[in-house]
């Protein structure tokens, strides 16, 4: 296992999607590993190393609420794009006030979160590639309060407040007991063939608090 990191992640509203719900927009319990790990890769990431998700520690309880956001009705279109690059007199972007629509969405409120994670070397790492490095520049990064794009909560308008642990047994101990199946849901997509992406699902289980997805995504579905 490579150099791994904690950090908190709070926000007021979160919205991990079920792919299943085609209209309304439903978030699971908790966040999926895939959000988490696009949380660090908003802070730190390069082509030389891949994070993967150890834990996720559940500090609040789960708790819903419904709200109407707007959205576009349709997404841009490449072959569109690619009839507008050989000549077609067509529109090339969408116009949000012409295409908007309102949806209901129930999300999460009052999240808070802290994620386990560590990074490996991948086969584009380069000799200047060290662990060491890498691992530094991720720690740099966090303290600093820097990163690539605004961290979000599974949707861009649900920004996520970032805080690094320092030490691991800082992590504040989780109030909720127990056991508590949260079924399947999304682990990651596997993007090994751009034209067919699958994603890819772990069942979920949470004891007093904590998710150990590092156990149980050794056994996944497509």
């Amino acid at each position: 296992m490579g150099y791994g990191i904690a950090i908190r992640v709070q926000g007021p509203y979160a919205l991990f999607s079920r792919p299943e719900m085609k209209v309304e927009r439903v978030s699971y319990d908790v966040i999926t590993p895939s959000a988490a790990r696009g949380i660090i890769e908003a802070i730190y990431w390069k082509p030389a190393i891949r994070w993967v998700i150890d834990a996720i520690h559940v500090l609040r309880d789960i708790e819903f609420t419904n709200i109407r956001r707007n959205e576009v009705s349709e997404k841009a279109s490449v072959s569109n794009a690619v009839e507008v690059m050989k000549g077609a007199n067509k529109l090339l972007y969408i116009a949000a006030t012409e295409k908007r629509q309102q949806r209901a969405a129930m999300v999460l409120k009052n999240v808070d979160y802290v994620i386990e994670a560590h990074f490996e070397l991948t086969n584009k790492a380069g000799p200047e590639d060290t662990e060491e490095k890498h691992y530094n520049i991720a720690l740099r990064r966090l303290r600093n309060g820097q990163h690539f794009h605004t961290p979000c909560l599974g949707a861009r308008e649900f920004p996520a407040k970032v805080t690094l642990i320092e030490n691991k047994n800082d992590i504040p101990k989780s109030p909720l007991a127990g056991t508590r199946d949260l079924g399947w849901m999304l682990y990651d997509l596997d993007f090994s063939n751009p034209r067919d992406i699958q994603p890819i699902f772990y069942h979920a289980v949470m004891q007093d608090g904590v998710i150990n997805v590092h156990e149980l995504s050794k056994e996944v579905r497509r």
